[in-house]
């Protein structure tokens, strides 16, 4: 067919126009969403365990270190100040002096909210109630808890829908939110948490999908023996995510983390519509806990400028 060269400019304009229409949509496949990061105070265990830092200097250390100005708290590096009104006044100004937003709170020991025995859990519930209140005099949004028990896992979900029901009602009160990670156990199961969070169906009561922690059972040494897949996993919870855990132990020459696929859980957090904060959580062994942070957060941002 022959056309004259008004006929093939008029086409080649037609043809132009329509790629040029269509390349923010092109441009926005697959692109990740950058969501603000905070630093989980776990990332310094081993420095805060030996008190080479103290819980006073962790808002400081995540903004002049690595220049992260949101933080999430581990209650054991602070567990006989929950009620302490002038410890928590003196954080608070050190946050404040910072320029630090607090977050969450990681709660753990304080007893099983998934506990088949009445009284134990009610116990459990309770144990929680001056973290409700800690977290809220810190301005944080949420506390994490646990969603432990022993027994069938038909049990254990009833009984964790009630503890974590009666929680998630008192923390309501305070406009705090309570999530549960999975933390092994039948927590590290995506669908028996997913379930378990659908009985409960509160608004306030969700989860933090954590990257690394879906192992169902361990052996010696800690091994762990039978692992949920933390793909499946993280896409089961993430309809019921506050936060998400960015969980990371090793890394290739590449930058890359060598035990999960950032690209491909991110394209699945991105995917469920999360809008929420993302929490660095370094627990290698290779590099230093300063070094894994940082080396955890240039991931997250290599990842979000996709």
């Amino acid at each position: 067919m022959h056309i004259n060269r008004k006929e093939f400019l008029k086409r080649t304009s037609v043809l132009t126009a329509g790629v040029m229409a269509s390349q923010p949509l092109l441009a926005g496949a697959g692109r990740v969403k950058k969501y603000p990061i905070s630093l989980a105070e776990w990332s310094l265990h081993r420095a805060l365990q030996k008190k080479q830092i103290s819980n006073l200097d962790f808002p400081r250390i995540a903004k002049k270190e690595f220049g992260i100005s949101i933080v999430e708290y581990v209650n054991q590096f602070f567990k006989d100040q929950a009620e302490d009104m002038a410890y928590l006044n003196q954080l608070l100004t050190v946050c404040k002096d910072n320029g630090v937003t607090n977050h969450l709170i990681m709660c753990d020991g304080e007893g099983e909210l998934g506990n088949t025995n009445d009284a134990a859990r009610k116990k459990a519930v309770e144990n929680h109630y001056k973290w409700v209140h800690a977290a809220k005099f810190l301005g944080c949004k949420t506390i994490r808890v646990n969603a432990a028990g022993n027994g069938t896992a038909e049990d254990v979900a009833k009984a964790a829908v009630d503890g974590l029901g009666q929680l998630g009602e008192y923390a309501a009160k305070e406009k705090i939110n309570v999530i549960v990670e999975n933390h092994g156990g039948l927590s590290s199961d995506g669908k028996w948490l997913s379930g378990v969070m659908n009985s409960i169906g509160k608004k306030n009561v969700g989860t933090l999908p954590d990257f690394g922690n879906f192992c169902l059972k361990r052996g010696e040494n800690w091994k762990c023996l039978e692992e949920y897949d933390r793909y499946l996993g993280v896409k089961e919870l993430m309809p019921f995510a506050k936060g998400v855990s960015a969980k990371s132990y090793d890394f290739n020459a590449q930058g890359d983390c060598v035990e999960t696929d950032y690209k491909k859980i991110f394209d699945i957090i991105n995917a469920s519509g999360f809008k929420g904060i993302v929490g660095i959580e370094y627990e290698g062994n290779e590099l230093s806990e300063y070094d894994g942070i940082k080396a955890t957060l240039a991931l997250l941002k290599k990842v979000m400028a996709r």
